[in-house]
This record gives structure tokens, C-alpha cells and sequence, in this order.
């Protein structure tokens, strides 16, 4: 099974597993916008990405992060960030992929990172797959991991019963 883990958000990330090893991973694709030169997705690129990793036979499934507004963020922030979130979905129903949503406090508890610093899902990553390392040596790329252990949870969680 493929399974295509989003972090959504401008700074997000993209991540692709195939029978939990990590085949691609991918910064969220942005552009500039406007006079102010503001990010935003680039949808047509998102496109692209999913779409050079569903070529294969096997189950594509999309596991994007289930986001809600935040307290103290500002209007347009959060405007911005839903219009990403939308449009993530948007393109997994143009491309007739099945999708599913985990919140945070999910994944992170299933990983056992409730209440660390943001940086430690790099760590768990680096931990679970040593030759990512370089490709995750930098802080910004904490939104990479988090995108790989939203797929890895969705794999690893998938059959458990719902009692």
C-alpha cells in the first residue's frame, strides 16, 4: 500500500511511504502572490507530486492532518491556511484518491510526543529511518517528518479495531 501523508499548510510538507518505507518526501509547493509577493499553494505543482507517485498498481490512500482554527492566530492567517487545507482536498477528489484525517493529538500520542518540542518528531523520524538524516538536518524540516509519521500512523493503525 502507498499512503500519501500531508501536513498541511503553507510550511507543510509532503511525504510518500510504501510498505512504510519513505519513497519521497517533498516541501508543500508555494508561490508568490500578488504585489506583496505573499505565499500561497501552488496547486497545479501539488498536482504533480501526487500525481508522479500514483502511477503504481498499489492502494494510494492520503492521510492529511485535521486542522481547526487556532486561538491567538489571525484572520487572514487562518483564511489563508483553510484555502490550503481546501484546496489539498480538492485535488485528492479531482484525482479520485481516497482520504482520511487525523488530528494532531493522535498521531503525536501514538508516537508518544504529546508535550515535547515541536523539533522532536524529527528526532522520532531520524530514529525509525537513519538514512534520512541528511534530508532532515535542518529545523524546518520538523514539517517532513510530521508529514512521514502521519502516513506511518494511518499504517500502522489502519486495521486496529475502534472499540
Amino acid at each position: 500500500m502507498r499512503i500519501i501523508g500531508i501536513d498541511p499548510g503553507l510550511s507543510g510538507a509532503i511525504a510518500i511511504l510504501e510498505n512504510n518505507k519513505v519513497v519521497g518526501i517533498y516541501d508543500m509547493p508555494v508561490m508568490a502572490e500578488g504585489k506583496k509577493n505573499k505565499r500561497q499553494l501552488n496547486s497545479a505543482q501539488l498536482v504533480n507530486i501526487i500525481k508522479d507517485n500514483i502511477y503504481t498498481k498499489e492502494e494510494i490512500t492520503v492521510v492529511v492532518e485535521q486542522v481547526n482554527a487556532m486561538p491567538g492566530q489571525g484572520v487572514t492567517s487562518m483564511f489563508n491556511f483553510g484555502q490550503t487545507f481546501g484546496a489539498i482536498k480538492g485535488v485528492c477528489a479531482a484525482l479520485n484518491l481516497s482520504i482520511f484525517f487525523v488530528r494532531p493529538s493522535k498521531w503525536k500520542k501514538h508516537f508518544e510526543l504529546i508535550n515535547s518540542s515541536k523539533d522532536s518528531s524529527r528526532t522520532k523520524v531520524i530514529e525509525m529511518y537513519p538514512s534520512l538524516s541528511r534530508q532532515l538536518s535542518k529545523k524546518k524540516d520538523v514539517n517532513k517528518s510530521d508529514a512521514i509519521l502521519i502516513a506511518r500512523f494511518f499504517s500502522e493503525t489502519r486495521f486496529q479495531d475502534k472499540n
